[in-house]
Parts: structure tokens; C-alpha cells; sequence
């Protein structure tokens, strides 16, 4: 583990030389950021991943050879991030891998959990769970920034002064601690950055109850504090597990704006100029993506920023939060979509309730002007939820929301989109179909090609030259085709390739399940990650793995 962190801190050390030229040049050159807002990254190991991006393999394996190492054994000791869970955690990932590779200025937000979901062991054929303690050692790769620590407030009160200003007093506040992971691109000049909160107490240890032997009350504030990014996906089943997700909804988005806005602030246009304060430029220098519903959110709280703290008039302060957001949508299922009591929203955050109840109104009467003056769709289209037989409470549709704050919204397949316009959101598409437009997920080739298959790696660099030539786009392997069909040789180097993998899965099977296989088998294979837990194979997924082999 000693030489695993000295490794990972080498590595970052080159790593860092391009994150400070990186963040240099973006406020030199102050262009237009995309912030990237999401609950989840499922960004894995990070080693293997910064070792290819900065392309100094070579020299990684002949140091630690010089050790009587082994870089893929390294490699196996470090845990995976418990930042993610499925399919949009990576999607996120992906996207901010993407974004550096393109030389995109960017920033991801999300949540440091200090647990993940949990751990799976299989013991007698059956799932046992543990917890994640993935930050057990420490990241070697996150910095903490003390200097970018941003209260986030919750509960209190309303009330409208004489001027007809409201205001949010007697609030609850917790800090937001910022942590900063860098994202390199792809053997390029960039180096981008992830920056996740974590939940600190005001409080952090009452001395006077401690004094008096009320020990648990000393520091009853500071876990209730820090327990809002405690474990990633609490159980929302009972009424303190949704309380605690939506905490982390709004702590994600509330530390992230006002980051945001502090950023934008923050540039001079030249060394005798005041700080920029004119809030027209704002759409020109930043666009948020929201992934999901999670941190739809932050539009409400934008608009409390923007009319509350900036004194913006309401329809400037809206068309503005309209320009900023975008949102990419991860469900077809209706029972899917996110929904929040009313009335604990009310009780939380009053003060955005009261705007959400604003635009609900405003955009309602849009609909009647523009395109159902009957209110026949009312129902369908309204982000207030009314009660029905199914659901006693008025809830807040946090999609619909995200739909009616955002400028653009996109589904992440074809299919998927058409599935939105057609059926899920129908109603919003007839209404703006400008809005709606797909954005197929993507994947990351750099990891899950050179990474995952360095042998496959190596001969389409024999058949299309330098990897840096064909590897940011993948159309070029449709050359491969051609090639082909003309070229017996290529199919049959393919071949070895295939087989010496499934030999060397074969013997990591003989090795941990004392299985043989034939390599000359047809293998499907369900492949999750693995850890080690006191020398037990443990499994990050809901199912058991499974081989099957078919001659």
C-alpha cells in the first residue's frame, strides 16, 4: 500500500503542473464554463486511467520492475471511488473524461461521500453487505480547499419587508467543504477538474454541554451536520431517508452555485477594474448541465440567488436561470420520476417553494396564452402535483421543473428521446419542440480499450498508425472493414488476440475458483468490479457473477 500511494503521488505530481496551467489559462482567456451537476460519478480507479492519459505507462512499469513490482498489481490495491452507482454515475464520468479530451473548460460538482453504497460479499451462496469504507487509507488523489468552503443554509422563515423584498432568516446552516479531483484528457494539454463537497457542522464540538456531561450532545450538531454526505443513496423507503436525500440534493446544488457565481464574480477585465458584477454577461460565460432530476434544484435557488442576494428583476432573473440550464433526462418511467412532498419542502426551504410556486404559476399562464386556453392540460403539464387517490399530498414534479427552467433537454439514446417526446413529456414537446433533443451515451475508449484490452490496442495501432491518431474518433475503425475483407491476415490476428485474452481469463478463473475452462470455448461473461475484504472476493453489484462456457 506504501508503494501504491508513492506511485499515486508521483503520477499526480506530473499531473499537477497541467491542472495549475489549465486553471491559469481559463482565467486568463475567461471563456464560457460548462458545469457539470451530478449526484453520482462512477469514476473507478483513477491510476491506471491518469497513468494512460498522460501517457507514462512505460516508465511506470520499468520503475517498479527496478522495485520487483508489478504496475498491474499496484494498480488492484486502490479502491473505487464510492462516488457512483450505475449507469448515470458513469455517464457522468464519461462526460468529464470527454470534456478534458476535447479541451472543453469544465467543472464536474458532486458529493464526497465517505461511503459508498455498500460492499457485496457472497458467503455460502448468499449476499451479505457491508459497508463501503472506500476513503479507509485516503484518496491520494483529492486536495482539500479550505479556502472554498460555502455555508449552505436550510429551515427557517419568510417574510416580505416594506420595500416587498422576502427574505430567508433563522435558517439552520452547514458548510460545504470543497475536495478537488484532477481530470487530465487524453494526452493533451488539459487537466480539468472534479470538485466534490463534503457536509461540515459550524458547530464542531459544543464545549459547554461537554463541560456539563452531556458528552453525545457535544457533538450531536456536528453528525447531524456531516451526516448529509455521509453514505451515497440512503434508503428513501422511510420518510428521514427522503428527508436526508433531499438534504443532499440541496447541498450539492447550493454549494455549487454559489461556487459558480463566486467564479463569475471574480474576474477583472483588467488590473485597475472593480470585479465583475453585471449579471447580462452571465449566460456568455456559463452553462450548467443538470443530470437527472437530482439537482433540478439549483434553478430555484439561482432564481433566490438572482432576485434575493443580486436584486434582479424577476422575468431578467428568469430568462437568465432559462439560458444557463440544460437538462438530460434518465427515465421513461412515469412512477420513476422524482417527486417531493410539498409540505416538506415547505418545511426545509420555504423560501424556494415560494418560488417554485411563482414560475409554476407564470409558466401555467404561458400555457393558456400560447397554446391551451382551456386549461386542459393543466393537470399533465402543472409542476405542483395535485392529490389523487393514489397520492394523498400535493408533490413536486422535479422533472417537469427541470423542463420548464431549462433552455434544452435531452434523452441519452435515440430511442429514449423519441420515447420522452412521444409519450413521457408529450404535452411539453407540443409545446416547445424546439427544447427536445438527444444526446446518445457515450463511452469512454481510452479506458475501455487501451485500459481493458491493451493486446487489441496494440494492433489497431498496427493496422491505423498512432494511437493519438484514431482513438478521439472512433469512426476510424470502420477502415477496418475494408481491410478487412481483403486481408485474411487481419481476421486471423484478431483471433489470437481473442484467444490469448480468454486464455489469461481462464487461468485468473483456475486461480480464484480452482474452475478449468477451455479457452477454445464460446465464454459469456457477466463482468462487475471486484475488491478484497480480508482475503474474501467481494462483489460491487446486486447479482452474482456468473461464467458461462459453451463449446
Amino acid at each position: 500500500m506504501d508503494y501504491f500511494f508513492v506511485l499515486a503521488r508521483t503520477t499526480q505530481d506530473h499531473l499537477m503542473k497541467k491542472f495549475i496551467r489549465t486553471q491559469q489559462h481559463y482565467y486568463q482567456v475567461d471563456p464560457k464554463r460548462v458545469y457539470y451537476l451530478s449526484m453520482e460519478y462512477l469514476i473507478g480507479r483513477t491510476l491506471s486511467n491518469t497513468i494512460s492519459n498522460l501517457n507514462i505507462r512505460e516508465p511506470c512499469v520499468e520503475a517498479m520492475n527496478s522495485l520487483g513490482l508489478q504496475l498491474e498489481e499496484l494498480q488492484e490495491l486502490e479502491e473505487d471511488a464510492g462516488l457512483g452507482n450505475g449507469g448515470l454515475g458513469r455517464l457522468a464520468a464519461c462526460f468529464m473524461d470527454s470534456l478534458a479530451t476535447l479541451s472543453v473548460p469544465a467543472i464536474g460538482y458532486g458529493i464526497r461521500y465517505e461511503f459508498g453504497i455498500f460492499k457485496q460479499r457472497i458467503v455460502n451462496g448468499e449476499q451479505v453487505e457491508d459497508r463501503d469504507d472506500w476513503l479507509d487509507f485516503g484518496d491520494p488523489w483529492e486536495m482539500q480547499r479550505r479556502d472554498r468552503q460555502r455555508p449552505v443554509s436550510y429551515y427557517g422563515r419568510t417574510y416580505v419587508d416594506d420595500e416587498g423584498k422576502s427574505h430567508w432568516v433563522d435558517t439552520h446552516d452547514v458548510f460545504a467543504l470543497a475536495y478537488d479531483i484532477p481530470v487530465p484528457g487524453f494526452r493533451n494539454d488539459t487537466c480539468n477538474v472534479l470538485r466534490l463537497w463534503a457536509a461540515k457542522s459550524p458547530n464542531t464540538f459544543a464545549f459547554s454541554d461537554f463541560n456539563s456531561g452531556k458528552y453525545i450532545d457535544a457533538v450531536l450538531d456536528r453528525n447531524t451536520a456531516e451526516n448529509i454526505s455521509r453514505v451515497l443513496y440512503p434508503n428513501d423507503n422511510f420518510f428521514t431517508g427522503k428527508e436526508l436525500r433531499f438534504k443532499q440534493e440541496y447541498f450539492l446544488v447550493a454549494a455549487s452555485l454559489r461556487d459558480i457565481i463566486r467564479r463569475f464574480k471574480s474576474y477583472r477585465y483588467g488590473v485597475d477594474q472593480p470585479l465583475r458584477s453585471d449579471f447580462k454577461q452571465f449566460t456568455n460565460k456559463v452553462a450548467i448541465q443538470l443530470n437527472d432530476t437530482h439537482p433540478s434544484l439549483a434553478i430555484p435557488e439561482l432564481m433566490r440567488v438572482l432576485v434575493d442576494e443580486e436584486n434582479l428583476p424577476w422575468d431578467e432573473a428568469w430568462n437568465t436561470s432559462c439560458l444557463t440550464f440544460a437538462y438530460t433526462n434518465h427515465t421513461v418511467l412515469p412512477e420513476a420520476l422524482e417527486r417531493w412532498p410539498v409540505e416538506m419542502m415547505g418545511h426545509m426551504l420555504p423560501r424556494h417553494l415560494e418560488i417554485i410556486y411563482l414560475i409554476n404559476h407564470n409558466f401555467l399562464n404561458e400555457v393558456v396564452k400560447k397554446r391551451w386556453p382551456d386549461g386542459s392540460r393543466d393537470r399533465e403539464l402543472s409542476i405542483i402535483e395535485e392529490p389523487d387517490q393514489y397520492n394523498p399530498k400535493k408533490r413536486v414534479n422535479m422533472a417537469r421543473l427541470a423542463i420548464v427552467g431549462s433552455h434544452a433537454v435531452n434523452g441519452v439514446a435515440a430511442i429514449h428521446t423519441e420515447i420522452l417526446k412521444a409519450s413521457l413529456f408529450r404535452s411539453f414537446y407540443e409545446l416547445w419542440p424546439e427544447k427536445f433533443q438527444n444526446k446518445t451515451n457515450g463511452i469512454t475508449p481510452r479506458r475501455w480499450l487501451i485500459g481493458c484490452n491493451p493486446r487489441l490496442t496494440d494492433f489497431l495501432c498496427e493496422k491505423l498508425g498512432p494511437i493519438e491518431q484514431w482513438i478521439r474518433s472512433l469512426d476510424s475503425l470502420q477502415t477496418l472493414k475494408s481491410i478487412g475483407l481483403n486481408d485474411q491476415s487481419v481476421v486471423t490476428k484478431l483471433a489470437a488476440v481473442k484467444l490469448d485474452n480468454k486464455r489469461r481469463f481462464a487461468q485468473l478463473i483456475k486461480r480464484d475458483y480452482k474452475i478449468e475452462v477451455n479457452p477454445e470455448a464460446m465464454f459469456d461473461v457477466q463482468v462487475t468490479k471486484k475488491t478484497h475484504i480480508d482475503n474474501v472476493r467481494t462483489w460491487r453489484t446486486t447479482s452474482t457473477p456468473w461464467l458461462f462456457a459453451r463449446p
